[in-house]
């Protein structure tokens, strides 16, 4: 049955078709569920420290907006993070807020986005709401390595403003090819900037701070990955000219002051941290080397905080965990090269094994 004709004085049409045309952000159920499904760390704070969190969060002055105690963060974080000399650090409300900031900064009439496919989708989405053209290059299809011949005629044909290059991506987990990232970063120099998004940073072998010395590269990184997804906690460090500008654009007092206490406290405590990742990437290691054993099953070698893997039926092998009580990620429909794969986040030792006594 059609819908009525909407009338052109309903509110609803004052909006923009793509917006309207879009789907919300879905969060799938997890109630009950071993939840592996969005890249999360397992791992509460030991009881201890988060009674200790508790005492921190009563006493933060919530009748003041964020000042002082953001600066005070920065300064943590650039420490944290070994920020060059010359550098500067902008928080963002988690990474997808610098993504639109960075976005925003750049859209020119005429300028465009690049990033391999398949990977992060606010780097599309951020692109296509802003009025900025998106370019994806698609990855190698046997490893997801980036495809360097098709990327760099891809730049030279398209002079991007900005592009994206997730380290290790989402969803794949890869780590790009350091030759190939050399490539494209020089070939970017004459025309536009380079984001370096280290999300899963915590996890990997390799980092990118070594190329905050070229001042058209930006590094990005988050809290979420760090342990504290739900505090919200981005930031972008590079050359401070740069960063000053589009430090410009950001919301004022975007990060709360709970968020910033919580994300300073973490900081205090980075060694807890550093023992859950540690914990995280030998289980990355222990599930690979199960899902290697499956009949039909491939998972692609990961420097993230989860595993791709493709399965002889993605769709059934993900009902069948969710009733087991295991609920993961189906990307089968996010990009043609994914089909058929899900991704695993990885758990707990315990998660971990039960994830692997379901599968097998």
């Amino acid at each position: 049955m059609n819908s009525p004709p909407e009338s052109p004085t309903s509110p609803l049409a004052v909006l923009r078709d793509d917006v309207r045309a879009l789907h919300a952000y879905a969060v799938q159920p997890a109630a009950g569920l071993v939840k592996l499904d969005v890249m999360e760390n397992p791992f509460p704070l030991p009881a201890a420290l988060q009674a200790e969190l508790g005492q921190r969060l009563g006493a933060v002055a919530l009748n003041r907006y964020p000042a002082e105690r953001t600066e005070g963060l920065r300064t943590a974080l650039a420490r944290h993070a070994r920020l060059p000399a010359g550098g500067a650090l902008m928080l963002g409300n988690g990474s997808d807020e610098l993504i639109s900031l960075l976005t925003q900064a750049i859209a020119k009439p005429g300028a465009c986005v690049m990033s391999p496919l398949p990977s992060f989708v606010m780097y599309a989405m951020s692109a296509q709401l802003l009025g900025v053209r998106f370019v994806g290059v698609p990855c190698r299809a046997d490893d997801f390595q980036l495809d360097r011949e098709a990327m760099l005629a891809a730049i030279a044909a398209e002079k991007p403003a900005l592009l994206w290059l997730a380290y290790p991506n989402n969803p794949t987990g890869t780590l790009w090819d350091t030759a190939t990232l050399d490539a494209l970063v020089d070939a970017m120099a004459p025309h536009g900037l380079v984001v370096m998004d280290e999300a899963y940073q915590p996890f990997a072998a390799n980092d990118s701070l070594h190329r905050l010395r070229q001042p058209h590269v930006l590094v990005m990184r988050t809290m979420s990955k760090f342990g504290l997804a739900g505090v919200r906690i981005g930031y972008l460090m590079g050359d401070a000219a740069l960063v000053a500008e589009v430090e410009k654009l950001r919301p004022p007092f975007n990060v709360s002051v709970l968020n910033t206490e919580a994300a300073l406290f973490a900081l205090e405590h980075e060694a807890e941290y550093a023992r859950q990742a540690a914990q995280i990437r030998a289980q990355r290691e222990r599930l690979f080397t199960a899902l290697q054993a499956l009949p039909g099953v491939t998972p692609f070698p990961s420097q993230a905080n989860m595993v791709l893997a493709r399965f002889p039926d993605a769709a059934a092998t993900f009902a069948l965990l969710k009733a087991k009580g295991i609920l993961v990620k189906n990307v089968s429909a996010m990009h043609p090269m994914l089909t058929n794969c899900l991704r695993l986040t990885v758990g707990t030792p315990d998660e971990t094994s039960q994830l692997i006594q379901a599968l097998t």
